[in-house]
């Protein structure tokens, strides 16, 4: 589905998981660039569905963090907590149409399956899963669920496929590229006690909240494969890109929260003004 790009609508969407830090200070403001210099909307979303590593107290450190930096975006911001409902419902169409199926092997039963099958394919996340419960019969599937066992809810990625054909997307610095969701094999988009996943709430939010340039950072380039494929399944339209690179230290390691050090918060601490973080994250962008 084509989408109208009039009007460039970018978002960044952070998980309250820890402090925000250089990195993120840099994947903020491109983003804002964007839609700044475009005349379009900038958009601040809340990713927290993983509610076991996500805390009040650093949701509120996003905000203040990027105010602080200058940084003004649309109210109310979208909290993916605040809308389970909608991500079930959808999970459980994409089930009813036979496009999702119900997992129940274990992180652990998995593994020994993929060392006994010896060099099993690989995906940007790892070792594909080899299939296991996509086997099982509907009375199979409905009576384990029904004893309470625990599941999570797949992609049956080659029954998807046969009904979108063949897909593609518009990488700005790229062009068109050919997506190839299968890379990720049968990935999990829901789970019994979460009916969500990032792929999911992600292309969802996207599409929900307007959003037609996706820039982040190329870390997750490969994710917009299987996000594509949701958008065609789902009849949701489908944003242009823009992965940039990732900031690194002065070891050439990426950002990570647990670098106290480089966090928006310590750097303020240490007397640093808004100016200049920005300067740090702008001098250490990428080429």
């Amino acid at each position: 589905m084509s989408q109208d790009t009039s009007t460039t609508v970018t978002r960044f969407a952070p998980s309250p998981s820890g402090y925000l830090h250089l990195g993120h200070a840099y994947s903020a403001l491109y983003a804002e660039k964007a839609a700044r210099e475009s005349g379009g909307r900038f958009l601040l979303r809340i990713e927290d569905i993983d509610r076991g590593r996500c805390r009040p107290e650093f949701e509120t450190a996003i905000y203040e963090d990027l105010a602080w930096l200058g940084l003004s975006w649309e109210e109310p911001v979208r909290r993916q907590s605040d809308h389970m409902d909608e991500y079930r419902v959808t999970a459980s169409a994409l089930e009813a149409r036979g496009l999702l199926y119900p997992c129940f092997c274990t992180r652990k039963e998995i593994l020994a399956e993929v060392e006994a099958a010896g060099h099993a394919p690989h995906g940007p996340d790892g070792p594909l899963y080899p299939g296991t419960c996509r086997k099982l019969s509907a009375d199979e599937r409905l009576a384990r669920k029904t004893a309470g066992d625990a599941f999570a809810l797949r992609l049956d990625v080659n029954r998807a496929l046969a009904e979108t054909g063949p897909l593609s997307w518009t990488e700005i610095s790229e062009g068109e590229i050919a997506a190839d969701p299968a890379l990720f094999g049968d990935v999990v988009l829901a789970r019994k006690d979460v009916p969500t996943s990032y792929h999911l709430s992600v292309t969802m939010d996207d599409a929900l909240q307007g959003v037609t340039l996706v820039t982040r950072g190329v870390d997750l380039k490969p994710a917009t494969q299987l996000h594509r494929l949701l958008q065609a399944l789902l009849g949701l339209p489908t944003p242009r890109y823009d992965h940039h690179g990732l900031l690194t230290d002065e070891l050439g390691r990426r950002y990570a929260k647990r670098d106290k050090a480089a966090t928006l918060r310590a750097l303020r601490e240490a007397g640093r003004t808004p100016e200049e973080v920005r300067a740090l994250a702008h001098d250490g962008a990428p080429t």
